[in-house]
């Protein structure tokens, strides 16, 4: 727009969902509501366990208590406001509200990127250094990797933030996704967005690109430490646990590499729509069914907490 000309600067935002045919949104809320109470309740469950159960207080659960805090966080920043609008007519988000929906949801995806690095660092003492892993890995060094996640998914949030929502915004004001995601906001700015989209490249290395580095260098490590296990049982036993790791971190970085880190010409506001929701909904979801499938340690804390109960009852 030229300079010198009103401007009507957009004071909120229309997210278009899905669908605007009431019967699909119906079958859709129905669909997602599911998902979001098993979502919850899963991770949920989990934090729990973890917490009353005294033979999970160890650096491996406590990390997984923070990734499934993480899940509940994530699905409760988009999910509930995404079945409001399935059901109401309006689909409106206000300027302020849009700009702390990215900010919580950046931050507490950025943190789960970096928390990722964490486990496989945990993964890697315990298996190339089991003997010295309560003493490598202290609730000291725990609690400041804990936190220094937490800060550096805040901050890298608020720069994202800050620059995507300080563009000019003079309509259309029409967000084509469920949520108010950066690059479908981005799309909407009425001047070039190059800059910001540089900073977003920039965070990307050091968020995704970094981080997944890290992850495989610690898996390197992990499989040439396994490979020199005699047992067959114990080699077993160790790629177990790994397993559900990596599982995690494939649902998760491959749906987010895919939309933060492709160039601005090939975005496509319905297929970045399906694909966000693997690592926004299906990875919460998946989580806890990895973790308390897979190990036995979460299922016999189930049993023992559901035995108490019994006899209480």
């Amino acid at each position: 727009m030229p300079p010198g000309q009103n401007q009507s600067w957009v004071s909120e935002f229309i997210l278009r969902g899905f669908s605007s045919d009431p019967t699909t949104n119906r079958a859709l809320f129905s669909a997602f509501l599911l998902l979001f109470l098993s979502s919850v309740l899963g991770n949920g469950l989990i934090i729990t366990l973890i917490c009353l159960d005294t033979h999970l207080h160890t650096p491996m659960y406590f990390f997984l208590c923070i990734l499934s805090l993480l899940d509940m966080g994530c699905v409760t920043t988009t999910v509930p406001q995404m079945l409001v609008h399935l059901l109401s007519r309006s689909q409106t988000i206000s300027f302020a509200g849009c700009w702390l929906q990215m900010c919580i949801f950046g931050a507490v995806g950025l943190t789960e990127c970096i928390l990722f690095v964490v486990m496989a660092f945990d993964r890697y003492v315990a298996i190339c250094y089991p003997l010295r892993y309560t003493v490598i890995l202290s609730w000291g060094l725990c609690t400041r990797l804990s936190a220094g996640t937490w800060a550096c998914g805040f901050f890298f949030s608020l720069i994202h933030t800050f620059f995507t929502m300080r563009l000019p915004y003079c309509g259309p004001n029409m967000v084509n996704h469920y949520f108010c995601e950066g690059p479908s906001v981005r799309n909407l700015a009425c001047v070039d967005t190059h800059v910001i989209e540089m900073v977003d490249s920039v965070i990307s290395v050091f968020m995704v690109v970094a981080p997944l580095s890290l992850i495989l260098a610690s898996y390197i490590c992990i499989s040439q430490a396994i490979f020199k296990i005699k047992s067959m049982q114990a080699r077993c036993k160790a790629f177990s646990t790994c397993a559900s790791h990596l599982t995690v971190i494939t649902f998760f970085y491959a749906p987010a590499i895919y939309i933060y880190m492709k160039p601005n010409s090939r975005y496509s506001p319905e297929r970045d729509k399906q694909i966000s929701l693997f690592y926004n909904v299906f990875s919460a979801l998946l989580n806890p069914v990895v973790y308390s499938l897979r190990n036995k340690n979460i299922k016999g804390a189930f049993l023992k907490v559901m035995g108490k109960s019994r006899v209480i009852c």
